[in-house]
């Protein structure tokens, strides 16, 4: 099983620079890493788990500039975000910034994909927030349209783009009769059947936070994935913002996971090394 890891990066915290190489050296798999353009000071949105929203939500860094700079001074690890709020970014500049990182890392990206949950950022981005999930489908099908190996064009609910030469590629080579193009994607939310089915028919597999719950999910979303006619070997699942025990990564390891993403304290230089002296033990 690969250990990966997350971490929110900020102007207070490790530089995504010593981090990186700390990760390629102590041998983890990838590092993810979140985004949030801003948190608007005045929400009614609680935060995800409950409680005072934490400080390193309203200071991140952004997840692509911080990943270009990992990319630059490492070989082997993945650079992933963890995850994209597709629904606040123009299609076609996501499209060229994602291709662009997979170009110039070698093919080392995964692009996590979410739908969100603060909607006063959101709305601060013009989405309107009933509508946001078909926003986000929309604009992946947008941006695998610019990455396809030929001239795409593509018209859908909320935009469309014609066919254009779009260069760089992704890397990814993909099986024939693969219906995505693109770059390794991972698609968080909570189970469910409409989640499932977004997974079997935009993603390569699911970024579920924490791993809880798995042994109920797997089947159903692994039914729903052959049900769209895909690949029964996936879908992938890669637990994200996971808190370690030797029990818990057990059990995920007997689940059939072959990737999990370990949660790192959003802290200085110090504070994020010892977490990796700490989490050493499980590679």
């Amino acid at each position: 099983m690969r250990i990966s890891t997350t971490v929110f990066l900020t102007d207070e915290t490790i530089r995504p620079v010593r981090l990186a190489h700390e990760l390629e050296q102590r041998g983890f798999a990838a590092l993810y890493l979140p985004e949030h353009t801003h948190i608007p000071v005045s929400r009614d949105t609680p935060a995800p788990g409950g409680g005072p929203l934490p400080r390193a939500y309203g200071r991140t860094l952004d997840s692509f500039v911080a990943l270009a700079q990992a990319a630059a001074v490492t070989d082997r690890i993945g650079l992933a975000t963890g995850i994209t709020l597709v629904a606040q970014h123009d299609p076609i500049a996501l499209a060229k910034r994602a291709a662009t990182l997979d170009f110039v890392s070698g093919g080392r990206f995964t692009l996590g994909v979410g739908f969100g949950w603060n909607v006063e950022e959101a709305a601060d981005h013009g989405v309107h927030w009933p509508t946001r999930r078909r926003l986000v489908r929309d604009r992946m099908s947008l941006m695998r349209a610019l990455w396809a190996a030929e001239p795409t064009a593509y018209e859908g609910e909320f935009g469309s783009v014609s066919a254009s030469h779009a260069h760089p590629k992704p890397v990814r080579n993909r099986q024939p009769g693969d219906r995505l193009t693109g770059p390794r994607t991972l698609l968080g939310g909570a189970a469910g059947p409409g989640l499932f089915a977004d997974i079997a028919a935009h993603a390569d597999g699911w970024l579920p936070v924490g791993g809880r719950g798995l042994t109920e999910a797997l089947p159903r979303l692994r039914r729903t994935w052959a049900d769209a006619g895909r690949d029964p070997a996936a879908p992938e699942v890669v637990p994200y913002a996971v808190l370690p025990s030797p029990g818990k990564l057990a059990h995920l390891r007997d689940l059939g996971i072959a990737e999990v993403v370990l949660q790192l304290p959003s802290g200085d230089e110090n504070e994020v090394l010892r977490t990796l002296d700490a989490y050493a033990r499980y590679l």
